[in-house]
């Protein structure tokens, strides 16, 4: 399973992106997928857990962080998951990987990076 992540830029506070994560290969395998972000050094929290979203569609697991203003979506049809985030804030700003969970291991991608300035 390979994994790639687009849709990061460099946007204002209280602007929305949404992130898209294209799943080629083995795409029957995969069960769960995930958002996770890895802040800047600096930051508090590192290589957060954003969201779950299972094969069927249920979201997981949010951060109480992103409650409301993140929202996990996957199309099973195209292979793709999404992460809608609206309200963007400063501290959003990280490089944000799917995850995606298959019998056979777990597979990452290479990350799109979120930039947001006040």
């Amino acid at each position: 399973v390979q994994l790639v992540e687009s849709g990061g830029g460099l946007v204002q506070a209280g602007d929305s992106l949404r992130l898209s994560c294209a799943a080629s290969g083995s795409t029957f395998s995969i069960n769960l997928m995930s958002w996770y972000r890895q802040a800047p050094v600096k930051q508090r929290e590192l290589g957060e857990l954003v969201a779950t979203i299972t094969a069927g569609g249920r979201a997981l697991n949010y951060r109480d962080s992103v409650k409301g203003r993140f929202t996990i979506s996957r199309n099973n049809a195209t292979s793709t998951m999404y992460l809608q985030i609206t309200s963007l804030r400063t501290e959003d700003t990280a490089v944000y990987y799917c995850r995606a969970y298959t019998s056979q291991g777990n597979y990452w991608g290479q990350g799109t990076q979120v930039t947001v300035s006040s």
